[in-house]
């Protein structure tokens, strides 16, 4: 599984990455995490606001730091 926490490296963007990493601990599953912070990158994806997260090239949330309850649902689909 590919995972990407898109943003510049604000807070939210930080959070959400960190949000991320739990998440994979919890669920116990092999997942590349990379946090991406050029905006030229970011803008392949189409995301506008920051932080996005991106599973496995899919576009799952932007501008808003997601909640541990949907970062686990959004994982688990892509499972």
């Amino acid at each position: 599984m590919e995972i990407k926490v898109l943003g510049t490296g604000c807070k939210k963007c930080k959070e959400t990455e960190k949000a991320v990493l739990k998440a994979v601990e919890e669920l116990g599953i092999q997942a590349d995490v990379e946090k991406v912070e050029e905006m030229d990158k970011i803008a392949d994806y189409n995301v506008l606001m920051t932080p996005g997260l991106v599973i496995n090239g899919k576009v799952k949330v932007t501008g808003r730091v997601p909640k541990h309850k949907d970062i686990l649902k959004h994982i688990k689909d892509e499972m």
